[in-house]
């Protein structure tokens, strides 16, 4: 193999000396083709190192194994040395380094990832055309290489000298910075989402990467003014946001050891004008993406941006884990204070619990922010007179998420918190939308058990007085007839719709033995008698001599099933029984 590679740093040479040559005599066509020559002569390179890589892997247990790894790198620090020498020399021409520039970057980043030694000598060739060639040229260069380098087995390896000439380069751009931004930032989260992915990723290899574009971007925005300045500021508002959702997905250990990264960015942060109320209301975002999204040509650089109401909540979540950011404390009591905020933080936050890819110990911390933001929260303290229904769309994707977790929370104390934290925030619902986000909760879930959960809720608020004053009849009936008469047809399935039933019947129950007002008219009473009771009596006591017989005959059954059944009767027969007193009295 050594053998091998020394031809190909010979080869190297030789192409890079004919390459000058060829622009000294004036064969500018002479000098492409054997830029070509010179790039199929490297990936021929890489590509023997690849298959040696796989024959190693087959061979593991080699003794030799460690001394053909050794004669890799050697030899690539060969051919790596060589391309240095020849752009060092004082003969070089500048002609042949722009030639080399457009394609070396993206070739040469392929050996980074197989040594220290290779990808401190990758880094300093491509700092080198960095600085020797125009900026404009370099940032379409390595934004080229950085999208190709995405489908690299070593992404995180290969991408890092390019990634560190990128940062470089921003700086230098003397131009139309705003635009060459909108080129290089999605490419970069890109590669930064990819390389996040990885299994064997450290989270803080891949932080530091992420702030140096960071720092990076704030520098060119401190040399600009007025409009472009400002919308390099939210730009790079947007970009924290989006960094701080892929850093926070990718952390697989305890969440309390990102506290130092996050705390890097706090600078950042202010630095765009963001702050933590202003995160978590989501004011922050919207004016930061108003003043980005004004061109028409925007969506490849708003598409990079898809987590970033993810990214804004974690933020918030961050500085409360955090012990050492003071305002995040002032932020919740303005929260707790002011009810349209807290809709817009509810909306937020369910980023982060929807989310199936944090560690549940993001979701414990949220639940417990959102519990101290509800604390003291009761249905006599929402203001009516505020208008809630703009907000009652995102007030139920953050129920839905906390359903979500009630369901899903590994441990019994999480579950325990999330359903206090549920109900907190519906009591938190202005009345006249409360029972619509309710019905919509109740309609659209899948688990009966959730069902008999919000049902429960429905009659809870019942009894403290915020359904009494809407439509209580519709209210009531419909939720019922959704449940025992079920939309897509057919009765109540024994036992899986157990909860939701027994749910239902209380709740039927509830709203005949509260009926002072006489809510329920005798045409209603009818209906329901007729339409739901008595069939489901009747469905009832079959599926309990159904359960009786096959105890009987020695076949397997369950003493569960038959206790749900009879509780079920015995609350459906109450129902029944108080049906018929009112309408004898009616």
């Amino acid at each position: 193999m050594s053998a091998a590679i020394g031809s190909y740093s010979r080869r190297v040479r030789e192409l890079l000396d004919l390459s000058l040559s060829s622009v000294e005599v004036g064969e500018s066509q002479d000098l492409e083709s054997l830029v070509s020559e010179l790039v199929d002569c490297l990936n021929s390179l890489s590509e023997n190192l690849a298959s040696n890589a796989s024959d190693d892997d087959e061979h593991e247990n080699d003794v030799t194994l460690n001394g053909r790894d050794d004669d890799h790198e050697n030899d690539v620090i060969q051919v790596l040395d060589e391309i240095l020498k020849f752009l060092s020399s004082p003969r070089v021409n500048q002609d042949v380094i722009d030639a080399l520039s457009f394609v070396l970057p993206k070739v040469i980043s392929k050996f980074a990832g197989l040594s220290s030694k290779c990808l401190e000598l990758v880094e300093v060739i491509v700092d080198w055309f960095v600085e020797a060639c125009n900026p404009r040229d370099m940032l379409s260069v390595l934004c080229e290489a950085l999208d190709t380098a995405r489908v690299s087995l070593s992404l995180s390896s290969s991408s890092t000298p390019l990634l560190h000439g990128l940062s470089k380069v921003l700086i230098s751009v003397r131009r139309r910075h705003y635009e060459q931004l909108k080129v290089a930032v999605p490419v970069v989260l890109n590669v930064l989402k990819d390389m996040s992915l990885e299994p064997n990723m450290q989270v803080e290899g891949l932080f530091d990467k992420a702030l140096a574009i960071a720092v990076s971007i704030k520098d060119v925005a401190l040399k600009l003014e007025k409009e472009e300045g400002t919308k390099v500021r939210c730009l790079l508002g947007l970009y924290l946001m989006q960094i701080t959702a892929v850093l926070s997905v990718s952390m697989k250990d305890k969440v309390d050891s990102g506290v130092p990264l996050v705390m890097q960015l706090k600078p950042l942060l202010a630095y765009c004008g963001l702050t933590h109320l202003g995160l978590i209301t989501e004011s922050d975002t919207e004016r930061l993406l108003s003043t980005v999204s004004k061109d028409d040509d925007e969506d490849d650089v708003l598409n990079s941006f898809r987590d970033i109401n993810l990214g804004a909540s974690l933020l918030f979540i961050w500085a409360r884990i955090s012990s050492q950011i003071a305002d995040a404390a002032n932020d919740v009591n303005e929260l707790q204070s002011n009810p349209v905020k807290r809709w817009q933080a509810y909306g937020m936050l369910k980023y982060i619990l929807a989310s199936g890819d944090l560690l549940w110990e993001f979701k414990k911390h949220t639940v417990e922010v959102l519990l101290e933001i509800v604390k003291g929260v009761t249905p006599s303290q929402c203001n009516e007179q505020v208008d809630c229904s703009q907000y009652t769309t995102s007030i139920y994707a953050a129920l839905q998420a906390v359903t979500l977790v009630i369901m899903y929370a590994p441990d019994t104390d999480l579950r325990k918190k999330t359903f206090e934290t549920l109900k907190r925030i519906i009591s938190d619902i202005p009345v006249p939308q409360r029972f619509d986000v309710l019905k919509a909760l109740i309609t659209n879930s899948q688990s009966s058990t959730m069902r008999g959960i919000l049902l429960d809720q429905v009659k809870n608020n019942m009894s403290t007085s915020s359904l009494q004053a809407t439509d209580c009849e519709t209210h009531v009936t419909e939720l019922v007839e959704l449940v025992l008469k079920p939309p897509h047809g057919g009765p109540p399935l024994f036992p899986d719709q157990s909860d939701e039933v027994m749910a239902a019947l209380n709740l039927y129950r509830f709203a005949l033995l509260n009926d002072s007002k006489g809510f329920l008219s005798k045409k209603t009473m009818e209906r329901d008698y007729k339409g739901w009771l008595l069939p489901l009596r009747t469905i009832v006591s079959g599926s309990i001599a159904e359960n009786h017989r096959e105890k009987d005959q020695d076949q397997e059954s369950s003493h569960e099933i038959l206790c749900i059944l009879n509780r079920i009767e015995s609350l459906l027969y109450w129902c029944i029984e108080l049906v018929e007193e009112r309408l004898k009295s009616s």
